[in-house]
């Protein structure tokens, strides 16, 4: 059986789960399903980033230790993801024990090998970013609350490794994906790579994990951070699933981050002599009027909020459709209602409840015997031909928006199937003989079981319901597997429309 290591990136503890967060996930976890029920055995990891000196501050504005600040707002994450209908694999946060082992004995290996060393630096610090900056990047304005600091700290040798990176995103064009960030990165990397300082002096900051050949400095909170994607899977404590899942087939991420993942992490893991993640994915920014996200700004949109009220069904399919991945896309509660009555209420919903009406109505919910197939009959089901090569191709290309579109037209199929077979005239007209208006509500309760399969990984509550519904849990995308005579069971209206 093929293997599938996913990760969303450690979101930091300060943060409250915003629409970000949630798109990250909520993808993350859609891409995990969808290869599940492909047959993968499929791993994935998320998680908190718990130290530096952002979360040391806000501890002690509150009165209490950085464990405990962290400790909160873990549970806000973990409340989010579960209302979310996130099945994750393993949840690491920094401040594991096993992470930390870990972190020390990459540190200490490269500083035997001599790819750390101490110096003294002089040059702008972002304390928002938590790191050293360029002059550039403080005149593009990227960054705030920006100082002068000059300190002695530790250095990895990043530059070593750079003509390798650049070998190796050459040669391997799926490495960065969108190309856009590719292209970013390889622009990035035409200039010489700065060495990067990996500590911090405690006389600064005690909160994150101590140097293991120096207890006056902690670990950069990036340096630590990335290291999570091997700790996680059991780097040098649990080798036999380390082997198995790695490399990750996938780092998911914003592009907000994409330089840390695809300069600093390579260059780690080349140092360590660990091989490369086979793909680092950056989607797009979630905006709302057409400006990003900020707390300072007070646009953040809360999903917990939206699922609360709409459901989290609703809002994982919003979210799915609206974002061609690699793009920024923009978040307005008008064009979240709209997709809601037209895809989910009006398609989807409406399908279901006249077809399960008609059932209950003219075959006591019992899933009808069908008789010969006409040309109209025939025109649906090739509808559905090849349907798990299409779904893996979609998957393969991260085309979850067009795979969303698709799932979608083969809703509007049986629709309009619906309304060229016309049961409820058929069932009049031949009530001696309901062979037609059997064969018709027997396609289009399969067509919808297929649909309805396709769709759990982004909508799994409410299809979950129309499954039960149907006894129709097994995976399998072929036409023909519902039986004649299965008990359909009657459901409430799933997709009540919204009044805008």
């Amino acid at each position: 059986m093929s293997t599938f290591y996913i990760t969303t990136p450690l979101y930091y503890v300060n943060d409250e789960p915003h629409i970000g967060h949630a798109y990250t996930t909520i993808l993350a976890d859609v891409l995990s399903r969808f290869r599940k029920n492909l047959g993968e055995d499929v791993y994935f990891l998320t998680g908190t980033d718990e130290h530096g000196q952002k979360v040391q501050e806000a501890s002690f504005k509150r009165n209490v230790t950085p464990k405990e600040h962290a400790d909160e707002y873990v549970k806000r994450f973990k409340n989010a993801w579960d209302n979310l209908d996130i099945e994750y694999d393993y949840f690491i946060r920094t401040t594991d024990s096993n992470h930390k082992d870990r972190v020390k004995e990459i540190l200490l290996s490269l500083f035997k090998k001599k790819d750390i060393y101490f110096d003294e630096y002089e040059g702008l610090y972002s304390v928002s970013e938590e790191r050293f900056i360029t002059e550039k990047e403080k005149e593009e304005g990227d960054f705030r609350e920006i100082k002068k600091i000059k300190e002695k700290n530790y250095f990895f040798k990043m530059s070593k490794y750079q003509e390798k990176l650049i070998e190796h995103i050459k040669e391997n064009p799926n490495f960065i994906q969108p190309k856009s960030r590719r292209n970013e990165i390889l622009s990035f990397l035409k200039k010489p790579l700065k060495d990067l300082c990996i500590s911090r002096p405690k006389t600064r900051l005690s909160w994150g994990i101590e140097l293991p050949f120096d207890e006056n400095y902690v670990t950069y909170v990036w340096f630590d951070a990335l290291i999570n994607y091997i700790s996680g899977i059991g780097w040098n404590s649990d080798n036999k699933k380390f082997r198995r899942y790695w490399p990750a087939k996938c780092h998911l991420m914003a592009k907000d981050i994409v330089t840390t993942h695809c300069v600093y992490w390579p260059t780690m893991l080349m140092a360590c002599n660990i091989e490369l993640p086979e793909k680092i994915f950056a989607h797009g920014w979630w905006l709302v009027d057409n400006v990003k996200m900020s707390k300072s700004l007070g646009n953040v949109i809360k999903p917990l909020d939206l699922a609360s009220e709409y459901g989290s069904d609703s809002l994982r399919y919003y979210l799915m459709k609206n974002m061609v991945l690699g793009q920024d896309a923009t978040f307005t509660l008008d064009s979240f209602i709209k997709r809601y009555n037209a895809d989910l209420a009006n398609d989807y919903g409406n399908v279901i409840n006249r077809v399960f009406v008609l059932t209950s109505k003219y075959f006591n919910s019992l899933v009808p015997d069908p008789g010969e197939y006409n040309e109209i009959d025939l025109e649906l089901i090739r509808n559905f031909d090849g349907i798990e090569d299409k779904v893996s191709k979609y998957i393969e290309e991260m085309k979850i928006h067009d795979l969303a579109e698709f799932i979608f037209s083969l809703i509007r199929s049986i629709n309009k199937y619906l309304e060229q077979k016309a049961p409820w005239k058929t069932f009049k007209e031949y009530p001696k003989e309901k062979e037609v208006t059997a064969t018709t509500l027997y396609l289009s309760i399969e067509s919808i079981r297929i649909c309805t399969q396709l769709l759990n990984p982004i909508m799994p509550n409410k299809t979950n319901l129309v499954l039960n519904a149907i006894d129709s849990n097994e995976i399998d995308f072929n036409f023909g597997k519902i039986k004649a005579g299965q008990k359909i069971n009657s459901l409430s209206t799933l997709f009540p429309r919204i009044d805008i």
